[in-house]
């Protein structure tokens, strides 16, 4: 039994440190697995041609391009298992294509514990034979992680197109949080996902966001900062040197005196993005629990005032450019609303 003494004693600073970095570490290792496992069980087998202008590549090279759906670090641990072959042959990722050699990639068996199928209304704007545009809500998660199994947009695609269960990452090529509301595009064959993906990594795919921010911002710009995740917390990210290049344009629509609606246009698609970067000018968005540190005005909005209201791609069978709009949200409007008459 311990006394009230021993109780009350603070704790050693060291092991302060250590319990709380085990505990980081324990987060981290149970998210990554997780979402390892669910992504595992959408690994499609696919096979494709080097192109004559590959030759001299690295093979390693040669299959981030050829299958943008999947990692580099994935596609090179499926090498190195013989789940991907060079005309029928093992190979090591240091090989140099010359063009023409025939790839089969064929994953290893998906785990027992793959997401299900879940009938959950969809605000559907847009489908045809190749993709899926949907109108997400704010508060529904994009895909299954850890502390969140089911009940996501995954789940509710999954029963509205089976078919998207032989798709990699059940078709889904970009994310939204949680609590952003808006926009997003999923694949319905492994074909079209591989447009998109390349889309965006050329960022040819134009997405345009709306954001409530607090204070009064310059009229326009471009916020121009690393983006990766903050040393203090790892559920966090932030502006820093160690992060991926991240830029983001806009321009102040309306002014409210503390507050004012920016439209903001991703121009690279890191991890909370535009609520880093409007936090990093110190301007962070209504509603932001997280991103909200060194501001006086708070808000008793209750998510971040972020919406995906664009979305432009070229159609992956036809060319064809199309785009898409979304009405701002409910709340988002009454929020404006009562902004408006604050500051008349």
């Amino acid at each position: 039994m311990v006394s009230s003494s021993e109780e009350s004693r603070p704790e050693h600073p060291v092991s302060a440190m250590k319990r709380t970095a085990a505990a980081s570490k324990l987060e981290r290792m149970s998210t990554k697995n997780y979402n390892a496992d669910w992504d595992a069980g959408f690994a499609a087998a696919m096979s494709a041609t080097v192109p004559l202008e590959m030759g001299g590549l690295r093979l390693d090279q040669a299959l981030a391009s050829l299958f943008p759906q999947y990692s580099r670090s994935r596609l090179q641990a499926w090498l190195k298992s013989g789940h991907i072959t060079v005309e029928g042959r093992r190979a090591q990722a240091k090989r140099q294509v010359t063009g023409g050699e025939r790839i089969a990639l064929e994953p290893p068996a998906a785990p027992q514990a793959t997401p299900k199928a879940q009938r959950m209304p969809l605000r559907i704007v847009h489908e045809d034979a190749d993709l899926i545009v949907i109108d997400k809500p704010a508060g529904l998660v994009v895909h299954p992680g850890a502390g969140v199994p089911d009940r996501t947009l995954l789940n509710a695609l999954l029963a509205h197109a089976p078919g998207l269960a032989g798709v990699p990452r059940a078709g889904i090529v970009h994310r939204l949080d949680k609590d952003t509301s808006g926009l997003i595009v999923v694949a319905k064959t492994v074909s079209a996902q591989a447009s998109l993906v390349k889309q965006l990594a050329s960022r040819t795919m134009r997405r345009v966001y709306l954001a409530i921010v607090q204070g009064d911002p310059p009229a326009g710009g471009i916020i121009d900062a690393p983006v990766g995740r903050d040393a203090r917390a790892r559920t966090r990210m932030a502006v820093t040197h160690r992060g991926k290049a991240a830029r983001t344009s806009y321009r102040v629509l309306e002014r409210f005196g503390h507050a004012a609606l920016v439209e903001c246009r991703l121009e690279t698609g890191r991890t909370h993005q535009i609520r880093v970067h409007f936090q990093h000018i110190r301007h962070p968005l209504l509603g932001d629990t997280v991103y909200r540190r060194g501001t006086r005005h708070g808000t008793g909005f209750p998510r971040q005032a972020l919406h995906a209201a664009e979305l432009t791609l070229s159609h992956p069978r036809t060319n064809e450019t199309m785009t898409w709009r979304a009405a701002l949200p409910r709340d988002m409007k009454r929020l404006l609303e009562s902004l408006r008459d604050d500051s008349s």
